[in-house]
């Protein structure tokens, strides 16, 4: 099965105006490769990219190289899990360097809102063209809990914190000369209880100004596919680009810790059985074969615009992947424009 090269059937049914959200603004700045792809209407790849633990910016150009030419855009995460790495800023900007257009996340946790301002302004100077802003891992669950958490905002507040410097004025009423343009991003858990709530916490999100959302992994197709037509009812892929979350899981290990360790994942049985299923030496390439399955499965319901694929530690296996689910390389090999996020 082939994945279309643009999003699948449009969303039935009208929108919610409670949760409308702004009316999208051309923007001044260059046209970003993510940009430009959700502006397309074709079918979006994005990736994950994780920093190192260290001071190594080899390791992320090593895994820029795997990525480069097959995605349109790959996330640089901040301290995941609430564990200390190379910060996202720096990982985005060796990433950009390397011919991988970086989306830039940043969490509530580390820092107040002035600090949270000034590292969005700094991203904006240093060319990053897109940002995704969430809450973030309490420190207790990462390597360091006894961190003292911050979380003077929270992840709705700081996606209109980022709408607010971009329309060109501070959090405290302060006008920025130049201000950013970067694509806001945001993520959402269709899985996490209480399930019912979870398409209208999203639409609040795209009303404080996310343009694209990408969801925690999607194992559950048709529980996935359930949410999504609570999403289109409410207009949510009219102003926000909804991309799926995908991974392979590569091991019985990383199975259990799947279904028992993390909260808000849900891995059917079926799937379990399927894994448990095959010889020990079989698991890595059912696990793939279940990934390519499932990007082939969500591109064909209604308002999805493209896949997120989480393969941690695996970024070398991610344009096999993508070539067997039928989302071939991008159609150029993954060039940053000069300058694609100086602020104007």
């Amino acid at each position: 099965m082939s994945v279309p090269t643009a999003t699948g059937p449009a969303c039935p049914g009208p929108s919610d105006p409670e949760f409308a959200g702004p009316e999208p603004t051309a923007q001044a700045w260059p046209t970003s490769g993510l940009r430009a792809a959700i502006a397309s209407g074709r079918f979006v790849v994005t990736a994950e990219l994780g920093p190192p633990r260290d001071a190594n910016a080899d390791a992320i150009t090593r895994k820029a190289g795997f990525l480069r030419g097959w995605v349109d855009a790959a996330n640089v995460t901040d301290c995941q899990g609430a564990k200390v790495k190379m910060s996202s800023l720096a990982g985005s900007v060796l990433a950009r360097a390397a011919g991988v257009e970086p989306v830039m996340q940043l969490t509530c946790r580390d820092r107040n809102r002035i600090g949270l301002q000034s590292e969005l302004l700094g991203a904006a100077a240093l060319g990053i063209p897109n940002v995704l802003l969430l809450t973030g891992d309490h420190p207790r669950y990462g390597d360091h809990p006894d961190a003292k958490p911050v979380f003077d905002l929270d992840g709705v507040q700081l996606t209109w914190t980022a709408r607010t410097l971009r329309d060109g004025t501070l959090m405290s009423g302060q006008r920025l000369e130049h201000p950013p343009g970067w694509l806001i991003g945001t993520v959402e858990n269709p899985f996490a209880p209480p399930t019912s709530f979870r398409a209208r916490r999203l639409a609040k999100k795209v009303a404080a100004g996310a343009e694209f959302v990408q969801t925690q992994y999607v194992f559950d197709v048709e529980r996935f596919a359930v949410w999504m037509a609570e999403v289109c009812a409410l207009g949510i892929p009219r102003r926000c680009a909804v991309i799926a979350g995908v991974g392979p899981i590569r091991s019985l290990r990383v199975l259990e810790m799947l279904t028992s360790g993390v909260p808000g994942i849900y891995v059917p049985d079926e799937i379990g059985r399927r894994l448990r299923g095959v010889p020990a030496d079989k698991v890595e390439a059912e696990g793939i074969s279940l990934c390519v399955e499932t990007i082939q499965q969500v591109a064909g319901i209604p308002g999805v615009r493209g896949v997120h694929v989480m393969a941690f530690g695996f970024e070398r296996g991610v344009p096999d992947i993508l070539q067997r689910a039928g989302v071939g390389p991008r159609a150029s090999l993954a060039g940053v424009p000069e300058g694609g996020g100086h602020a104007h």
